[in-house]
């Protein structure tokens, strides 16, 4: 039976991002992921913003997570030389029913420590973006975008460089924890068993699954998983806006808004569909709705423009019409089971939140 003291369940931008912070600490990790390369799931199916964090509420994980990893993410990409731009974005009223919501997202900002927010009037916000139609925005200057895919391969790069491991192609299959060491069981072409001290269960959509594989941890410490999938449309061409635009949140997520990627192209999205099981097809009837969903703010937008373009899965612990869930980075103190972590519902803020979610995860594994 091989030996090791870390073993990191997954290879998702939080993963990589645990691995790389265990291995810097001197920490022995191998990194064990049931697909064939880094981030082929959520992580490579978002829109790839970094947040400001204004949306989430005040002493949340979500909030406190995503304001310290947000600069932690600035300053790490200028140091690795990580594609990115911090372009900003314009939260936007399009109705007049709407500009205290606006003002109620402003505060909840500024309550959270995102100091810079602008309120600003239409005209002003038409100044800076002039396809854009609202009657009233609040433009935020922290938020950006990064390509996720360069940022996941900087982060390998640096677990590597500190002696992590990666093995691909191998699911875990259950774990066993006895005796202050887990017992993991590797399937796939080259099953293994390893023991490790260390457990972090950055499994994304399978971690609730994988946790409930645990002996020695009571189920009752695994929360419900509810699969939220995000649709996405592209347009050909380039878009007329050069910063982000976000539409008022509704009851199932922040709405269809428009992003660009540092290539210039624009893509709206995600919607929320709920969904039983794993799959990442777009349907092209969806688009209807973000026709009128994106002509709210940018009426412009030709017919027929909208093409499929992607879809992600949200790992959500909260279903439908009940209030969004935290982040659950759960810890020994919580379930009592020495040197696990699991990662519970890490879905958006979670890019932006990875490197500060990363630290908080070697303060709670300990070391054996």
């Amino acid at each position: 039976m091989d030996q090791i003291e870390c073993v990191v369940i997954g290879a998702g931008v939080v993963g990589l991002a645990v691995a790389r912070a265990l291995a810097a600490r001197g920490r022995e990790v191998i990194v064990l992921e049931a697909a064939e390369a880094i981030g082929v799931g959520t992580s490579s199916r978002n829109s790839e913003v970094i947040h400001a964090g204004i949306y989430y509420p005040r002493g949340s994980l979500k909030a406190t997570l995503c304001v310290r990893g947000r600069e932690m993410l600035y300053d790490y990409c200028v140091e690795r030389n990580v594609p990115h731009s911090r372009c900003g974005k314009l939260l936007v009223a399009t109705s007049n029913n709407q500009i205290a919501q606006l003002e109620s997202i402003m505060h909840k900002g500024r309550e959270n420590g995102v100091l810079d927010l602008m309120r600003i009037s239409a005209s002003e916000a038409q100044t800076l973006e002039p396809a854009l139609e609202c009657v009233a925005a609040v433009f935020s200057p922290q938020t950006g975008i990064v390509d996720s895919h360069q940022l996941m391969l900087a982060l390998q790069g640096d677990a590597e460089r500190d002696g992590a491991m990666f093995a691909f192609h191998s699911p875990v299959d259950a774990i066993e924890a006895a005796n202050g060491r887990f017992v993991v069981k590797v399937g796939g072409g080259a099953p293994a068993t390893i023991s490790a001290a260390c457990v972090v269960n950055s499994a994304g959509l399978h971690a609730n699954a994988l946790a409930r594989r645990i002996r020695g941890l009571d189920a009752r410490h695994v929360p419900p998983l509810y699969l939220a999938r995000g649709n996405y449309f592209s347009i050909s061409g380039r878009a007329p806006f050069s910063r982000l635009i976000y539409p008022m949140p509704n009851e199932a997520g922040l709405g269809v808004h428009l992003t660009i990627d540092l290539g210039g192209q624009a893509r709206f999205g995600p919607d929320v569909e709920w969904v039983d099981a794993i799959s990442y097809e777009v349907d092209p009837e969806r688009a209807q709705s973000f026709y009128s969903a994106i002509r709210a703010y940018w009426p412009a937008l030709p017919d027929h423009a909208l093409q499929p373009a992607y879809a992600g899965i949200r790992p959500k612990l909260s279903g439908p019409g009940e209030p969004a869930a935290d982040f659950v980075i759960q810890g020994p103190a919580a379930h009592g089971v020495r040197g696990l972590v699991n990662l519970f519902g890490i879905e958006s803020p979670g890019l932006t939140a990875s490197l500060a979610i990363a630290q908080r995860v070697c303060e709670l594994s300990g070391r054996a």
